[in-house]
């Protein structure tokens, strides 16, 4: 007698909300779901639950940044009077615990699901037609569902004729997250966050790094101002930063890369032991069956959605990276719990004023709300306050007084619209932008807010305060 496939038997015909992708999106709304009293089932291709995120993206990337802001300490504490030796990298260790910290969530994950009653099963899935999904690997070939969330993510955006699968020395980013082997000379092709953060690590590990960036800055979308003091590490740093240029052709051999460099200047050729390509990402809505639903998609290939993340069609939401947006792991999550709430019937709308951007490069760049950039473009009213580091008297115990907190402020009524900060620690202290422009608090709410001294925090304090006047310590 042949035996039952249990996999098909623990999968049910039907499911109330059926979720396609585990990445921070998928799962966290997925878990938002089950909590309101919803069958769900996460259908996820890859054995391990928390997508590009955890396994190739945010969380990895942060352990390798920890190890680069380490080396960055050490080497700025001779200021101080204190000289360490210089470090010795042990790539395999390394790479052995950025793997055992993934491991450790990814696993924690998928006991959550269980704990949660969320039905985990390994499949791919697409969209067989209304309230249908076709299922590969699953033991079971069909799911019907009442509502589907599409959360399959974005992945790198490749140079023509580059197949990364394929290549021994030209990367994506997950590909210099696996941190094979650590180059004598890297090229990073893309000047966001992605191969900033990215140089920095190769950098702080002995690679001789070169940028290049089609712009006439690096991180063209962020303010000048904030991102001054950081383009200025980065040119201290790497070994050349290269604007207004562009890869023309890209020739791989056995032992390293020639690349052909043009700019105003014309054309050159270099070569380098590795490539790293960071000029993007897409959305990952082939091979969905999307074209057996009503969804659409815009001129870019992201799903449109509403503020509810519906699409067009009635039974199916869209959340994450494949929804565009800022491409933010924290976003999607946001966008996910949106999602279930309104499947579950409940009022809401993913409706937030000022989702933060973080980049974790050395010095640490953070930014929410209303950008100046954005404020000119939209030719809207507004104050910037900024208060220099160099009056912090924590940030000088630091060495960080390059570093700087800026707020934008409506004029008239005060209200925070935006908040900028380059230094160590902006990941943290962002927070109190982001709650200040939910909250729709005005500059005299931070002003007289009572701030610890001395800290970091005490900037957001004093940057308000130049609305009113002047700064304790600066104005």
């Amino acid at each position: 007698m042949a035996r039952k496939d249990e996999r098909a038997e623990s999968i049910p015909e039907n499911t109330d909300v059926a979720i396609i992708g585990a990445g921070p999106g998928g799962y966290a709304a997925a878990f938002e779901a089950a909590g309101l009293g919803l069958d769900v089932t996460l259908i996820n291709e890859e054995e391990k639950v928390g997508g590009v995120c955890l396994q190739r993206g945010c969380i990895p990337s942060k352990a390798l940044l920890h190890i680069t802001e380490l080396i960055h300490a050490t080497e700025q504490a001779s200021t101080s009077g204190v000289t360490f030796s210089p470090a010795k990298i042990d790539a395999d260790a390394l790479r052995k615990n950025k793997d055992r910290i993934i491991d450790q969530l990814t696993g924690g994950l998928g006991d959550l699901c269980k704990q949660r009653g969320v039905r985990l099963i390994r499949a791919r899935a697409t969209f067989a037609g209304e309230g249908q999904l076709e299922l590969e690997g699953a033991g079971r070939d069909t799911l019907g569902y009442k509502q589907a969330i599409v959360a399959t993510g974005s992945r790198p955006v490749a140079l023509p004729d580059v197949d990364f699968a394929n290549s021994e020395r030209i990367m994506d980013s997950t590909g210099a997250l696996a941190l094979k082997d650590i180059p004598k000379t890297l090229l990073i092709v893309g000047g966001g966050y992605i191969g900033l953060e990215m140089g920095m690590v190769y950098q702080s590990l002995g690679s001789k790094v070169t940028l290049v960036e089609m712009a006439d800055r690096l991180m063209p979308n962020t303010d000048a101002d904030l991102l001054k003091p950081l383009a200025a590490k980065v040119e201290e740093r790497f070994e050349a930063v290269h604007l207004k240029t562009q890869v023309a052709g890209l020739h791989e051999t056995k032992k390293q890369v020639r690349v052909t460099l043009e700019n105003d200047e014309g054309s050159h050729e270099k070569t380098f032991e590795r490539v790293l390509i960071a000029v993007g990402r897409q959305p990952n809505t082939e091979e969905l069956g999307l074209d057996n639903t009503q969804v659409t998609l815009d001129d870019n290939g992201f799903i449109e959605v509403d503020e509810q993340r519906r699409t067009r069609d009635e039974s199916i939401f869209a959340i994450g990276d494949i929804a565009g947006g800022m491409l933010l792991a924290h976003e999607a999550m946001h966008e996910g719990k949106v999602a279930a709430r309104v499947i579950a019937g409940q009022s809401a709308a993913f409706d937030a004023r000022a989702v933060p951007a973080v980049v974790y490069t050395v010095p640490q760049l953070a930014w929410c709300g209303l950008t100046e950039q954005q404020a000119e473009a939209e030719k809207r009213d507004y104050k910037a306050l900024r208060f220099p580091w160099q009056a912090s008297g924590r940030a000088l115990t630091m060495g960080a007084e390059a570093g700087m907190t800026k707020l934008l402020v409506e004029p008239d009524t005060g209200r925070i619209l935006g908040m900028g900060i380059v230094g160590p620690h902006a990941e943290s202290l962002i927070a109190e932008g982001v709650l200040a422009i939910e909250m729709g608090a005005v500059a005299e709410d931070l002003a007289m807010s009572v701030h610890p001294h001395p800290t970091l925090t005490e900037t957001t304090g004093e940057a308000a305060e130049l609305f009113l006047g002047s700064a304790t310590h600066y104005g």
